[in-house]
C-alpha cells in the first residue's frame, strides 16, 4: 500500500497527460495534490510535512528559476540576432535534420533545453507545425548527456565519487549506440509533417549521424569531458552547412557571417565565462549547484540585451518572449516542484529501492528505466543526478557490477528522461501554441525511448564482460 501510494502522483500525471485531456499546468497540480500522503509517508519519523514543503518549495524554486531564466534568454537571444520579419526558409529533409544537429550544438552550450527552443523556431521557420515539429525539437537533444557544457555530468560524477571523464566515457558508450536509432524517428517525424526523407538522404543522414556517434565515442576518450557534445556536434555540423549552402560571393558570405556571428559570439563568451573557475557564487543550499556571476543565464540575458538594445523594436521583442514563456514556465517550476517533493522526502528513492527488489537477480537491468524515471520527473540531468544517482551507484555496487557501469549508465538515461519530461515536453507544447498536447510528442517519441533503453540493458550485459 505504501509503494502504490509514493507511486500515485507519477501514475496520475502519467495517466492525465497521456490522455490528452489535461493540460501540464492543471495535470501537475492534481499530481502535486495526490503527491502528500506519500511524501507524509516517506518523511524520517519528527519530520513536520508542512515544514518539510515550505523549505523543499524554497529549493524547488531556486532549482527551477534557473532554468525558465535559461529559456527565456534563449528565447530571447533567438528572436534578438533574427529579422523582425521571418521569410520563409525552403524546407527539406536535409535542413530539417541539420537543424537538429544545430540545436545540439546549441544544447551543448547552453543547456536546459535552449537547444529546442532553437530547432522549434528553425524548424518552424520552414513550415513544420504541430507534433512532427515538437518531436524533432526533442530530439535535438540528443547530447544532453554533455549540455551545457556538462553541469550534470560533474554533479553526477561527484555524487558518485568517479572520475568525471570516467562517467563521460561509460555514457558515451550506449549514446553512441542509441544515436544510430534516432534517424528513422526523424524520417517518420518528416514523413508526417509531408516531408518524406528519400532513400539517398537517409543513406548520407545516416553517415553523418554515424559520424557524430563516432566523435562523442572519441571525444569523451580525449576531450575535456565539458567539450564533448560541443566538439561532435560542432565538427558534423558546419561542413555540412557549408555544403548545403556554400556562400557565393562577398555579399553571400557576409550574410552568412551576420547569421552564424551572434551565435559564435555568445559561445565564446560562454566557454569563456566557463573558463573563471573561481568567480563569486550564490549558493544558499550547499547540497545544490551554485549560482556564479558566470552563470549560462547571465550570460544570454547581457548578450541578447546587448542585441536588443541595437533594434527599434527590442522592447516589442522583450514583451513578446516574456508572452510566449509564460504558460512553459508555469509547467516547468511546478514540474520542478514535483520532482523536489518526491526527492527531497525519500519517495524516490523508496520507489527505487522497491523496483530492486521486486526484481531479485534482474535488479542491474532497472538502473536504466529508473535513470530514465529521474530525467522525466526532475526535466533535467542535474536533477536526475541529484535526486537518484547516489542510489544508482549503490545498487550497482551491489549487485556485482563494476563501480564504474551504474554512474555513466545513470547519466546516459537520465538524460533521454529529460529530453522527454514532463517540464521539456510541455515547454515544447507551450512554444508550440496550437493545442498539441505531450501525449501526442509521447506517442512518437516511443521508438525513441524504448531503444535507450535497450542500449542501456545492453550495456549492462556486455560491457562487465569487455571489461
Amino acid at each position: 500500500m505504501t509503494t502504490l501510494l509514493q507511486a500515485l502522483p507519477l501514475l496520475l500525471l502519467l495517466a492525465l497527460l497521456a490522455s490528452g485531456r489535461a493540460a501540464p499546468v492543471p495535470a501537475c497540480l492534481l499530481a502535486l495534490a495526490a503527491s502528500l500522503p506519500g511524501v507524509a509517508l516517506a518523511l524520517p519519523e519528527g519530520t513536520p510535512l508542512p515544514r518539510f514543503l515550505a523549505a523543499e518549495t524554497l529549493r524547488a524554486a531556486y532549482l527551477g528559476v534557473q532554468p525558465v531564466v535559461i529559456l527565456a534568454g534563449g528565447l530571447l537571444f533567438s528572436l534578438a540576432v533574427a529579422p523582425r520579419a521571418e521569410e520563409p526558409v525552403p524546407a527539406s529533409p536535409r535542413r530539417a535534420y541539420l537543424m537538429i544537429l544545430a540545436g545540439s550544438f546549441v544544447e551543448s552550450v547552453t543547456g536546459f533545453a535552449v537547444g529546442a527552443v532553437f530547432a522549434l523556431g528553425a524548424l518552424r521557420a520552414m513550415g513544420l507545425r504541430g507534433g512532427p515539429a515538437g518531436l524533432l525539437a526533442l530530439l535535438s537533444l540528443w547530447l544532453v548527456p554533455w549540455g551545457g557544457l556538462g553541469p550534470g555530468l560533474a554533479l553526477g560524477a561527484a555524487l558518485a565519487g568517479r572520475p568525471v571523464a570516467e562517467v563521460s566515457l561509460v555514457t558515451a558508450i550506449p549514446q553512441a549506440a542509441w544515436l544510430m536509432a534516432l534517424p528513422p524517428v526523424a524520417w517518420a517525424a518528416l514523413a508526417r509533417a509531408g516531408l518524406p526523407v528519400p532513400a539517398r538522404e537517409r543513406l548520407a543522414q545516416t553517415g553523418m549521424q554515424a559520424a557524430l556517434a563516432a566523435l562523442v565515442l572519441l571525444g569523451a576518450r580525449v576531450l575535456p569531458p565539458e567539450t564533448v557534445a560541443l566538439a561532435a556536434s560542432g565538427a558534423v555540423l558546419l561542413p555540412a552547412l557549408w555544403r548545403l549552402a556554400p556562400p557565393r560571393g562577398a555579399e553571400a558570405r557576409r550574410r552568412a557571417l551576420a547569421a552564424l556571428g551572434p551565435w559564435a559570439l555568445l559561445s565564446a563568451l560562454l566557454l569563456l565565462a566557463r573558463s573563471w573557475h573561481g568567480a563569486p557564487a550564490w549558493k544558499p543550499y550547499p547540497d545544490l549547484p551554485a549560482v556564479p556571476v558566470t552563470h549560462v543565464a547571465v550570460v544570454l540575458w547581457a548578450v541578447s540585451l546587448g542585441f536588443l538594445a541595437a533594434r527599434r523594436d527590442g522592447a516589442g521583442l522583450l514583451g513578446e518572449a516574456m508572452r510566449r514563456m509564460r504558460r512553459p514556465a508555469a509547467a516547468m517550476i511546478l514540474y520542478v516542484l514535483l520532482g523536489r517533493w518526491i526527492a527531497g522526502s525519500g519517495v524516490a528513492t523508496a520507489l527505487a529501492g522497491a523496483m530492486a527488489g521486486a526484481l531479485g537477480p534482474l535488479a542491474p537491468y532497472a538502473i536504466p528505466p529508473l535513470g530514465f524515471l529521474a530525467g522525466m520527473v526532475t526535466g533535467s540531468n542535474v536533477g536526475a543526478a541529484s535526486s537518484l544517482m547516489p542510489v544508482q551507484a549503490g545498487l550497482g555496487l551491489a549487485t556485482g557490477l563494476p563501480p564504474w557501469l551504474a554512474p555513466g549508465l545513470h547519466n546516459f538515461a537520465g538524460s533521454v528522461g529529460a529530453m522527454h519530461s514532463f517540464a521539456t515536453t510541455a515547454m515544447v507544447c507551450g512554444l508550440l501554441a496550437d493545442g498539441t498536447r505531450p501525449a501526442t510528442l509521447w506517442r512518437a517519441a516511443l521508438p525513441a525511448v524504448l531503444s535507450a533503453m535497450a542500449a542501456g540493458w545492453a550495456a549492462v550485459a556486455l560491457l562487465p564482460r569487455l571489461a
